[in-house]
């Protein structure tokens, strides 16, 4: 029996990102080398652009930020960022699959 691509991607990480960033592009790749181990749903949310300002008030000053929930769950909300399971500026590939084993519980 064959695992759908819904179960292998049991998990959705919402990078808030900006451009000319070396810290984001850093966090892109650490992603991408999770992605290769442990397929996920991926959301990049631009902070500059003019329809996330509220993330950009959360965050100006803290990206790379990445959000990780499961999967099927609503999309982030900016009101309830305090509960959101998150890392901030460097992390590890370790790091990132812990927070996807925790959410995954």
């Amino acid at each position: 029996m064959r695992a759908t691509r819904r179960l292998l991607q049991s998990c959705r990480i919402t990078l808030f990102t900006r451009e000319n960033c070396g810290l984001c592009t850093q966090a892109k790749s650490v992603l991408s080398n999770v992605w290769d181990q442990r397929p996920f749903v991926f959301k990049e949310v631009d902070i500059i652009r003019p329809e996330s300002r509220e993330w950009r008030n959360l965050y100006e000053f803290d990206v790379p930020v990445i959000h990780i929930s499961k999967a099927q769950s609503p999309e982030e909300d900016p009101k309830l960022s305090s509960q959101a399971t998150k890392l901030m500026h460097r992390f590890t590939v370790e790091e990132v699959m812990a927070r996807m084993d925790s959410v995954e519980k």
